[in-house]
């Protein structure tokens, strides 16, 4: 297996969607559309692409939704948000929302889009990692609390490292990628659709990535999340958003310049859309749509592997049983 090569950047943008049409006019929604929240897992970045291009094209308004897109910060924060209700639905990495659930958090996932998780180390390509055992001796930058760092220890295990072997220096999520220019570390852990394309762009220099996937660590990614109460109480609304945003990730696919001028014209302080299409084009990959042609739906065998990754590898310490998880009920007509 080989480093993966990535280029772009990071699509750091603050934004709120709020009353837009088909088009992403203001205050031009079709009357009697339901106002509904989606908080992201960070600030928009390419991953996004689909969703904002989901709003311009009216496939959100065409479910009767009324979609606002809002910026978040972090996939557990995200969940936090959804358990109380501070948000409709939630955009959120698959382990840090097993951790809110088992924790006693009345949410569910409804229906996981990223097929291939994206967690990773990053690095410059002159250091010369191509594997894991590369990171023996190496300093590598973490941040206490997300998924990478809890499974980071693990993965190196499963490719005969040990641990103890790799020093891992505790760094703000927003500090990792300075800390890296700067040279205080060798490598982070992070996104590598995400992040290692900012590094790129910031310092003209080509990264390189290990993908815990191609490396015998493959966890569910990001996806919808929602409250256990409106599940209850509007299942309709939420079939109506996973059926949007699963036709807005479909579309975007095979339109990625389209999706990519979307939120562009949609996202303010959006960077160059050359920024964007890189990260677009490294998360359609991640959807696996060779595999599974229907983007949001997922199977029993996926969640039960990645739970039990977890509880056997890291300090989760819920049941493994996907329905205490996972509500597949939503992805059933798609």
């Amino acid at each position: 297996m080989r480093a993966a090569k990535l280029g772009a950047s990071l699509a750091v943008v603050s934004l709120a969607v709020a009353g837009c049409s088909a088009g992403g006019t203001p205050d031009s929604a079709a009357e009697g559309n339901a106002a509904v929240t989606v908080t992201l897992n960070w600030v928009p970045y390419g991953e996004h692409a689909p969703l904002y291009y989901g709003v311009e094209q009216g496939f959100f308004e065409e479910e009767g939704i009324d979609l606002t897109i809002q910026p978040g910060n972090g996939s557990g924060n995200t969940v936090q948000q959804v358990a109380q209700r501070n948000t409709d639905f939630g955009w959120s990495d698959t382990p840090p929302l097993a951790n809110g659930i088992s924790s006693g958090m009345p949410v569910r996932s409804v229906g996981v889009f990223l097929q291939t998780g994206p967690s990773s180390v990053e690095f410059f390509a002159d250091q010369g990692i191509t594997e894991p055992a590369d990171l023996v001796g190496k300093t590598v930058g973490g941040t206490p609390g997300d998924a990478m760092y809890g499974t980071f220890p693990a993965w190196l295990e499963l490719n005969g490292v040990d641990p103890a072997d790799v020093k891992v220096v505790n760094v703000d999520a927003a500090g990792k990628i300075a800390a890296l220019i700067e040279g205080k570390v060798d490598a982070i852990q992070g996104f590598h659709h995400d992040q290692a394309p900012t590094i790129e762009n910031q310092s003209g220099e080509e990264v390189d990535a290990l993908p815990f996937a191609d490396f015998g660590m493959n966890l569910l990614g990001t996806g919808l999340v929602a409250n256990e109460s409106m599940i209850q109480e509007d299942p309709e609304l939420v079939e109506a958003m996973v059926r949007a945003t699963s036709r807005s990730f479909l579309e975007a696919a095979d339109n990625q310049d389209a999706a990519v001028k979307a939120m562009a014209a949609g996202a303010e302080q959006a960077p160059e859309e050359s920024v964007l299409s890189a990260q677009l084009a490294a998360t359609i990959e991640l959807l696996n749509l060779e595999e599974a042609p229907v983007p949001g739906t997922n199977t029993e065998e996926q969640w039960t592997d990645t739970l039990t990754f977890l509880s056997e590898n890291t300090d989760f310490d819920g049941e493994v049983a996907p329905t205490e998880y996972w509500d597949a009920t939503f992805g059933e007509d798609l």
